[in-house]
């Protein structure tokens, strides 16, 4: 396809092809980007520079390839399709002999999925010239010719080319589509995680905006704590990978019928689940890709597993399977260039490889965290301390357990701390049983054996009250601060709904609370259709049952809210109409009720002669009462702070999880200094 006598360059496509391979191929601009850097890999580029406009209006990308004359623009890049592998020495390139990355000759329309006008200049055997591409201008020509023709890009005139080098490619992109929101940093970071071509010892290098894009780059060398590599890539990246504590090296081989097939690079884990979430670039490193020649051909493989274990959350990896792309083979890639085609052969191959190789890293990283699970809890003085005082029986369970802590994906060190101490208290509660076969060991000239082993029940009781009382001043701090901010009924509802202890403290021990909570809401859905229109308004807030089997309904009130005794009665007889027709239902309409009406406001009437009295008498009649919201906090909050203060002396358990912080969590397991990686 070479120019005519009036114009100077052609590209021949339709319009289903410019929409669906140009307009809709990408959405984001680093795969873009990706095309451009290939296609100047095919050209023998050594050097690739990327420049972004401050204002994220214009992205320009130069190479120091071979260039392009006239008549390769007419007969190569624009056209559309153009398939080089299938001409003769067109599976290599020309000056260094790399094997092609390109293949479907569609790469060059990506562009226009970020940008609406494309410019390009290129210099070849002293050949200047340059042209533009506009996608609004080449929808409204193929559409004058029925959905398929040609368009003419518009030649650039030469004294505004300024491709300065000996020969080489320059694309200008503007009107883009979209404002780039990734930092030069973080879009670094993803152009490096799409090629592993990058570096001096392959001679192709690439810079965005001045700064050389390095294998370093990708961000996540410093995450890694355990890898398993296959071949040379697998051992590069383990050189440089810092803190590493852990390497395997695995078979590299793939048995299939049709012979030996070969992979290379590396799977690992990171020391954290959390660190594999970049929250500058947005992307989830929690993934495994697929490289085939030097470029990203798949953007995730663990996916398609399904693998639901723990540590699936930390691994990544980057699989090469040069052999997915074999120029004598069918190209198993789709359109997008992003996903392989899943039922050729070669791919199932794969699957099967990694899968194998996935349950092998699932073994042996849940040994391997197991054993540093113990290591790193034990460099907590108090949780040494602590461990060593256990049984050889207790010992072997605690390390189990410290192992399943460690390879929870759960980064955040309070709520380690807490899952610590509540570990401790679990066993001493094993402590407990063997303290109660000690009793029925204790002979009568022995008893003041007994004074040792209720000391050790009363210190592992206190223990775990304190833990309690802790915990609910935290809860009732919590329902101060929402009252303080007037918070509607539905904040105030769900709080007091998880802490019920709040209105009466004996109602924690109720042993049918969920079961009748269940039977009343399935009642209650049941009946609903039979409601009248009133009924269904005063549906019930909170629904509770105590060991009496006395139905309490709670009915709370803005804090700020000003009402008197008749606007509850109102209320509460709503209320009752429902939950006797719901009990009614199952047989049960004579069961007691109580109603709790919770306010922050003194009720109107109370200022009137004996308004108080009154009102209680009022609300007794129907079986309700009133509380108060600072009555409510003032008495639970001095409850359990009584408590708390007057534990100035408490026992072994208590000083032991008490001296746990949230800064010795978080400093447990971090390596301090770089080390080399262990066998």
């Amino acid at each position: 396809m070479t120019g005519d006598a009036s114009h100077q360059y052609r590209m021949t496509l339709s319009l289903n092809v410019l929409k669906h391979l140009g307009f809709g191929l990408y959405s984001n601009v680093p795969a873009v980007l990706a095309e451009v850097v290939a296609n100047a890999w095919d050209a023998d580029a050594t050097h690739v520079d990327i420049k972004i406009d401050p204002q994220g209006r214009k992205i320009t990308i130069r190479d120091d390839g071979h260039g392009m004359s006239v008549d390769n623009a007419n007969d190569r890049y624009l056209h559309v399709g153009y398939e080089r592998r299938n001409t003769a020495g067109g599976a290599r390139t020309p000056k260094l002999k790399r094997p092609v990355m390109g293949r479907k000759g569609i790469g060059k329309l990506s562009l226009f999925s970020i940008a609406r006008k494309v410019e390009v200049h290129s210099k070849r055997d002293g050949e200047l010239h340059g042209f533009i591409m506009d996608a609004a201008k080449i929808e409204e020509t193929i559409k004058k010719d029925d959905g398929e023709g040609q368009y003419h890009p518009e030649p650039v005139p030469f004294g505004e080319i300024r491709l300065d080098s000996d020969s080489g490619t320059e694309i200008i992109l503007t009107g883009l589509k979209r404002k780039l929101h990734l930092t030069s940093a973080a879009l670094r970071r993803r152009l490096a995680r799409r090629f592993s071509i990058i570096g001096e010892q392959q001679s192709f290098q690439i810079e965005l905006d001045g700064q050389r894009v390095t294998i370093t780059d990708r961000g996540y060398h410093d995450k890694l704590q355990y890898i398993w590599t296959f071949g040379d890539r697998g051992e590069e990246v383990a050189d440089v990978a810092h803190n590493l504590e852990c390497r395997q090296e695995r078979p590299p081989e793939i048995e299939t019928g049709n012979g030996v097939l070969a992979i290379d690079g590396w799977i690992g884990t990171a020391r954290k689940a959390g660190h594999l979430k970049d929250a500058e670039s947005r992307e989830n490193l929690n993934g495994i890709i697929v490289m085939v020649r030097g470029k990203l051909a798949q953007e995730d493989i663990l996916e398609e597993f399904g693998e639901g274990g723990v540590y699936s959350k930390y691994v990544i990896g980057e699989i090469h399977a040069d052999f997915l792309d074999q120029d004598d083979k069918e190209d198993i890639a789709t359109t997008s260039r992003q996903r392989i085609i899943e039922d050729d052969p070669r791919y199932q191959a794969l699957k099967s490889k990694l899968l194998s190789e996935l349950k092998n890293v699932q073994s042996e990283w849940t040994d391997l965290r197991n054993q540093q699970g113990k290591n790193v809890a034990t460099t907590i003085p108090q949780i040494k301390e602590w461990y060593g005082s256990l049984n050889p029986d207790h010992r072997k369970a605690a390390e189990k357990l410290f192992g399943r802590i460690n390879q929870l994906p759960i980064d955040d060190a309070t709520q380690k701390r807490q899952l610590f101490i509540s570990s401790i208290l679990a066993f001493e509660s094993l402590r407990f049983r063997n303290l109660l076969h000690r009793i029925e060991q204790i002979s009568v000239e022995n008893l003041e054996a007994l004074g040792d082993v209720f000391t050790q029940l009363d210190d592992l009781e206190a223990s775990a009250y304190y833990q309690i009382s802790k915990d609910r001043l935290e809860v009732i701090t919590k329902l101060a601060g929402l009252v303080d901010e007037d918070a509607k009924e539905k904040a105030l509802q769900k709080h007091l709904y998880k802490h019920l202890w709040l209105l009466d403290p004996s109602w924690e021990r109720a042993t049918h609370t969920a079961l009748m909570e269940t039977r009343v809401a399935r009642a209650l859905d049941e009946v609903y259709e039979s409601l009248t229109d009133e009924q269904r308004k005063s549906r019930l807030d909170i629904r509770y049952a105590t060991t009496g089997n006395k139905h309490v309904v709670i009915e709370l009130k803005r804090a700020s809210r000003r009402l008197n005794t008749g606007d509850l009665v109102t209320q509460i007889i709503k209320y009752r109409g429902a939950v006797v027709k719901v009990l009614s239902s199952q047989g049960k309409g004579d069961e007691p009720l109580e109603f709790i009406c919770v306010i922050g406001t003194d009720l109107s009437d109370w200022s009137d002669l004996n308004g108080r009295q009154t009102s209680s008498d009022t609300l007794a009649g129907t079986d309700a009462r009133v509380v108060m919201y600072d009555e409510l906090i003032g008495n639970a909050q001095q409850a359990y702070q009584d408590y708390l203060d007057g534990q100035g002396q408490a026992g072994r358990v208590h000083e032991l999880i008490t001296s746990i912080s949230v800064e010795d969590v978080e400093a447990m397991g971090e390596p301090a200094v770089a080390t080399e990686p262990a066998a």
